[in-house]
């Protein structure tokens, strides 16, 4: 079997006329984009401008919802029930689903942002609420998680899943992603061999360690100095290595 990943990254989390990434080269170097929603990053007009600019460069199309966090870029734990959790979700992807419709676009998945994302995925029952209510939402889609508690019980709940993580942060010795508050630049052929090594089920620690990593997608920080450097460099190194980039979310998947 041809060895193959998807490549997702977060767009759309400009403010005004505040710009932040370069969106429209990036769309034609992933598979997936995550469109911020507006309660971390994004606006309307900038949500509804990379809608177009997604569905122009065919690639799939989520949202990407966050803590109502602009200051701290949602990138700051916010304590809540998880019934306010989901209620949080179902408002900002649903504000999204509504500017996709006017473009013909169906959303094809949900990936969390920050904070946010983190206690999804770390606890199985926040994500079993969101994957349930994400399901009378829009039947079928999935939402996007790093392997852990909320990818295990989504799979065990019957629940759609796409396990995902980040091939430009660093990881723990558990396997958890090393967070920055303020991405720097990264050396892109040290992510694009992290990003191979997540390809094939593995990703490499800060201690040198490596750990089991099986994922279907693998995420580039739109918000990166460098990030078009980095993605490229990741294409290069799969295509170097024989591995395809593909959707996830071919086939059921």
């Amino acid at each position: 079997m041809t060895e193959s990943i998807d490549i997702n990254a977060d767009i759309a989390e400009s403010f005004g006329r505040w710009g932040l990434g370069d969106d429209q080269e990036l769309v034609g170097l992933v598979s997936t984009v995550n469109i911020a929603c507006g309660w971390h990053a994004g606006d309307p007009a900038t949500m509804r401008a990379a809608v177009e600019m997604a569905a122009e460069a065919g690639v799939n199309i989520g949202a990407h919802p966050g803590f109502p966090d602009l200051l701290g870029f949602g990138r700051r734990q916010i304590e809540m029930s998880d019934r306010d959790a989901v209620d949080y979700t179902l408002y900002q992807v649903g504000a999204l689903m509504g500017l996709a419709s006017t473009s013909g676009v169906t959303l094809s998945h949900v990936k969390p942002h920050g904070a946010f994302y983190g206690s999804i995925a770390r606890s199985a029952e926040r994500s079993v609420a969101i994957g349930q209510a994400l399901q009378a939402l829009q039947p079928g889609i999935p939402l996007l998680l790093a392997p852990g508690p909320g990818v295990d019980a989504l799979r065990a709940a019957g629940l759609p899943v796409v396990a995902d993580n980040a091939c430009d942060l660093e990881f723990d010795d558990d396997g958890r992603n090393i967070i920055e508050p303020r991405p720097a630049r990264r050396d892109p052929d040290s992510v694009a061999a992290q990003a191979l090594r997540m390809a094939r089920g593995t990703a490499m620690t800060v201690s040198g360690r490596e750990v089991e990593m099986p994922v279907q997608t693998i995420c580039v920080h739109g918000d990166r100095p460098n990030v078009i450097e980095v993605a490229r460099a990741v294409r290069r190194v799969l295509a170097d290595n024989g591995v395809a980039v593909r959707s996830a979310f071919e086939a059921g998947s």
